[in-house]
């Protein structure tokens, strides 16, 4: 439950935004649904300051639409930013997760191998380098069951090569992957360790992009995502 607080101040809307976000994308407020600043007033005890600007991010988002007249309304998923993080981690949160999980692991077979693969061409001296330290401490983490710390590792070994891909198209994905990779582990949906197999995947793009050999680190990469959409997604 959440406390009822009458001040207003920064990240007030903190706990009305996660509330009503989460609510949204589980479908407790479907689209359509109208919300009034009286209401969230009311039920989350704030200032209509701190609600209006609660409405606000979800309005930036995508989640709700503001009219004269008419309230704050909820909109369809098609109208949904869907790349933002949050509404990520909260699709990711209710009962949606598999469907988001299919989505957001689709996206990165579709983007990631192809970004390693230019990774491999376009990438300077020292992303080269980075990204065959960053390999070999996922080995050592991994091995070791320290999953807070691994992934955090592999969320800046995939931005790596997202950004070091020279398409800035695909390095603006960066922090999507960041959100699922997270998600994957907050919500328990990793493994007690690492499976060898992914280890020894991750060494191998690495060592592609390295080594310049492009068709090689896509393919890894491709084999990589694949391992984990059968973990996440079997059957």
């Amino acid at each position: 439950m959440i406390e009822r607080r009458k001040q207003s101040g920064s990240g007030l809307h903190d706990p009305i935004l996660e509330k009503l976000g989460m609510e949204i994308a589980a479908g407790d407020l479907p689209a359509g649904h109208v919300l009034t600043l009286d209401g969230i007033q009311e039920r989350f005890g704030v200032s209509r300051t701190v609600a209006r600007e609660a409405m606000r991010i979800l309005e930036s988002m995508g989640l709700v639409q503001s009219r004269r007249r008419v309230g704050i309304t909820v909109r369809p998923i098609a109208d949904w930013n869907v790349f933002d993080p949050k509404v990520i981690w909260w699709r990711l949160s209710g009962p949606a997760r598999a469907a988001q999980l299919r989505t957001l692991t689709e996206l990165r077979i579709a983007v990631e191998p192809l970004a390693a693969g230019a990774a491999a061409r376009a990438a300077t001296a020292a992303q080269r380098s980075h990204v065959v330290e960053v390999a070999a401490t996922l080995r050592r983490l991994g091995e070791a069951g320290e999953l807070t710390e691994f992934m955090e590792r592999d969320v800046e070994f995939h931005a790596i090569l997202l950004q070091a891909s020279g398409n800035e198209m695909f390095g603006a994905l960066a922090d999507v992957v960041a959100a699922v990779l997270r998600g994957r582990t907050q919500l328990g949906l990793m493994p007690h360790k690492p499976v060898p197999q992914a280890l020894d995947l991750h060494e191998a793009v690495a060592a592609a992009v390295a080594g310049g050999r492009s068709a090689e680190a896509e393919t890894a990469m491709r084999a990589l995502l694949v391992e984990v959409r059968a973990a996440m997604l079997p059957g």
